[in-house]
């Protein structure tokens, strides 16, 4: 199978996120993420909610009054779910995500090579389904993240889902410098990430676009960062202000510039 790379790496995301969770005690559980709003109650009901969505089940109401960090409609559907489960026990929940993961890694084992190339919807818009699925990983994997933080034991999964996370991170970062950023003609952005997935990307405005540059040439601006610090600002698990001044993060070159980089990188959904 063509895809089986994305079950795997899924299906041992949620694996480990049912490791860890079925360890947690009732205080651990309803401690609070990174994830903006969302305990590690409420990050795993939305990895259960997410699923049975996909699977067809009812939707359950959204919240009348939308939380602040409830930003579309999306945002909303997951919000209901995580409502739902905020009466239940912690057990009911953590059985639930493993029943109904184990279901989805079955269905998606028994898709045909073209069921996986079918163009259709996605939350970012109209898209292959093997891309929708890689998407799944980067959701996953950063929610168990957010699981390994609230509880104090951040260890920063190495492998697929850290590679899928960092390459669409770093895929976006031209509309980050172009748009926005709103870099001018002739900025060139180097991005040095440091760790297991290391790589150096330079990006540059040409006749109003920005893109991934394809010659050396001297940055405006050269931001130095782990890759743990670089997620997790794109994901939104940390301000800005944290990932510039963070020991770890070296920041060479217009000061303003990488300050409007620094704004513009949370670009998760």
């Amino acid at each position: 199978m063509a895809y089986e790379w994305i079950i795997d790496t899924l299906a041992g995301t949620w694996d480990e996120t049912y490791r860890l969770v079925a360890g947690l005690d009732d205080r651990e559980f309803e401690a609070p993420t990174p994830c903006p709003g969302w305990s590690v109650r409420d990050v795993v009901s939305h990895l259960v909610g997410f699923e049975l969505m996909l699977a067809g089940e009812p939707l359950p109401p959204t919240p009348e009054v939308r939380p602040d960090y409830v930003k579309n409609d999306i945002g909303a559907i997951n919000e209901g779910f995580v409502i739902e489960r905020r009466g239940r026990s912690r057990d009911d929940v953590v059985n639930e995500f493993r029943t109904v993961t184990t279901a989805a890694a079955e269905r998606l084992r028994a898709l045909s090579d073209e069921q996986w190339e079918v163009v259709g919807w996605s939350p970012e818009g109209n898209a292959p389904y093997h891309r929708f699925m890689e998407t799944r990983i980067l959701d996953s994997w950063i929610h168990l993240q957010d699981i390994r933080d609230a509880i104090a034991m951040p260890s920063d999964d190495h492998g697929v889902g850290e590679e899928v996370v960092l390459n669409r991170f770093e895929a976006a970062l031209p509309y980050v410098v172009g748009k926005r950023a709103g870099a001018p003609e002739g900025t060139r952005v180097r991005f040095n990430i440091s760790g297991r997935a290391a790589r150096s990307t330079d990006v540059i405005v040409v006749d109003g676009r920005a893109r991934a540059a394809d010659a050396p040439g001297e940055p405006t601006v050269e931001i130095t960062t782990p890759a743990a610090l670089f997620w997790r600002r794109c994901a939104g698990r940390i301000s800005a202000e944290s990932f510039l001044r963070a020991s770890a993060t070296d920041v060479r070159g217009d000061r303003q510039l990488a300050q409007a980089i620094a704004d513009g990188l949370a670009i998760m959904i």
